[in-house]
């Protein structure tokens, strides 16, 4: 055959086949300025992390979705209640006490004559705030100690856990009894408080163990070799990669939290009146269940879709950053 003459418009490209294909130098100059080539995977591909691949799995979960849905709904009304509740929950009508659900009061009214739907609405504003506070409380007391004794070890490992094994051996509940019985004041703070002293050691063992593993890593005993400080190292390297099981415990703890409040304040510890929440609510209408179980449902069905809420969020967090499942 005749030797065809060189054009330098055209390039040869690989077919991906063991073969070659002749191109234009148009298409050839597109294939090239392509991102990432006729795969889409190079240097110029956005890169992809741990959090990224989470967000993006939680967008597509309706668990998520509806779960983030009522937490958001919540915290509004917890901030302002009277945007959905316009009456005053300590008001109440004695001639009206055990009334069923009339114009204007949807939920009825409760022993002591009081607007249920009110104190529905307002009552989220103690178990939120509990909740929230109480787990903030205890995924930072529980990170940094148990961060510390997982990194450094020896004795300050060997104290700090010798202690988590104390306080895993006091009874919550009756815990709360003995030592809210005796701590004054009518606010969240006692409350939260003590759930922060008895909760930190399930975070602790949780930070603990994943600083462990995380230490033993090779990107770690590169950085120690480059001659990266110790707080470097714990701050850039590990605490980044052992956050992801503190945030999932502590999500799912939250629902346990205000279950939690409820119960301290339906046994008379917790909350006291004149303090609106779920507990009181559910202890002042239990002697009238059988006249006006709306009293009851209501509170204790509101909690019940609270706590489901944050479990469910906890779980779909779970799922998105636990890299097993992918």
């Amino acid at each position: 055959m005749p030797e065809q003459p060189y054009e330098p418009e055209r390039a040869v490209a690989g077919t991906g086949m063991g073969g070659a294909m002749d191109l234009g130098a148009s298409e050839a100059s597109t294939l090239e300025g392509a991102p990432g080539g006729p795969g889409g995977a190079g240097p110029a591909a956005r890169p992809r992390s741990l959090w990224s691949d989470a967000w993006r799995d939680l967008r597509r979960n309706p668990v998520f979705l509806v779960s983030a849905l009522l937490i958001c709904f919540l915290v509004l009304i917890a901030i302002r209640p009277s945007l959905i509740a316009s009456g005053n929950p300590l008001t109440c009508d004695l001639a009206r006490a055990q009334d069923g659900p009339a114009p204007g009061h949807p939920f009825g009214f409760d022993g002591q004559g009081c607007d249920v739907y009110t104190r529905t609405v307002y009552g989220a504003r103690a178990s939120v705030t509990v909740g929230v506070c109480a787990t903030l409380g205890v995924a930072l007391l529980g990170s940094v100690l148990g961060g510390l004794a997982g990194f450094f070890g020896g004795a300050w490992d060997a104290v700090l856990s010798r202690i988590t094994d104390i306080f895993f051996a006091i009874p919550v509940v009756l815990g709360g009894l003995v030592l809210l019985s005796v701590v004054p004041g009518n606010t969240v703070w006692p409350v939260v408080g003590f759930i922060v002293l008895l909760g930190w050691p399930q975070i602790f063992r949780i930070a603990r163990g994943s600083v462990l593993t995380a230490k033993q890593q090779d990107y770690v005993q590169a950085a120690r070799a480059l001659g990266a400080s110790n707080s470097r190292i714990l701050l850039r390297h590990i605490a980044p990669n052992s956050v992801a099981p503190v945030i999932v415990v502590a999500t799912i703890a939250l629902g346990t939290y205000i279950a939690l409040e409820a119960t301290l304040s339906y046994l008379g510890v917790g909350l006291k009146p004149p303090s609106v929440s779920w507990g009181i609510d559910i202890s002042t209408a239990s002697p009238y269940i059988r006249n006006a179980p709306h009293a009851l449902l209501w509170p204790a069905g509101a909690l019940a879709i609270t706590v489901l809420a944050f479990i469910m969020l906890g779980d779909a967090v779970r799922d998105a950053l636990d890299p097993r499942l992918r």
